[in-house]
């Protein structure tokens, strides 16, 4: 009887304590490789993205736990919102659209219209 309550708590613990989700969490962060934090979650959680785009030109990124998420997107007239959900471990490691690539497009389109301007004034 001894050997077998010796096997059963060496069984117990041995078992794998369960592992929660982990997400990449922070708050109202310009730049993707700001928001490298992780997280435990605690319970039945999903990991959540919301990026704020503002006027095309930068985006406001926050990322965490949340025990409900749903998938949404609101387009505004200075910019748009998009949250994204997802279940399985540091899933929501990439943010909607790139900082960078907001720069270039603005950088670009200034430079296309100051070209027009330069051109047409000689």
């Amino acid at each position: 009887m001894k050997v077998f309550f010796i096997v059963l708590l060496a069984a117990v613990l041995c078992m794998d304590s369960g592992s929660s989700l982990k997400c990449y969490s922070c708050k109202s962060k310009l730049s993707n490789s700001q928001c490298q934090e992780t997280k435990n979650c605690s319970g039945k959680s999903m990991c959540k993205t919301e990026v704020i785009r503002l006027i095309g030109l930068f985006n406001i990124i926050s990322k965490g736990c949340e025990p409900t998420c749903e998938a949404d997107f609101q387009d505004f007239k200075v910019g748009n919102r998009n949250i994204s959900c997802c279940g399985t471990d540091l899933c929501n490691t990439n943010a909607a659209g790139s900082v960078r690539s907001s720069y270039g497009m603005a950088a670009g389109i200034s430079a296309s219209v100051l070209w027009a301007f330069l051109n047409n004034r000689w």
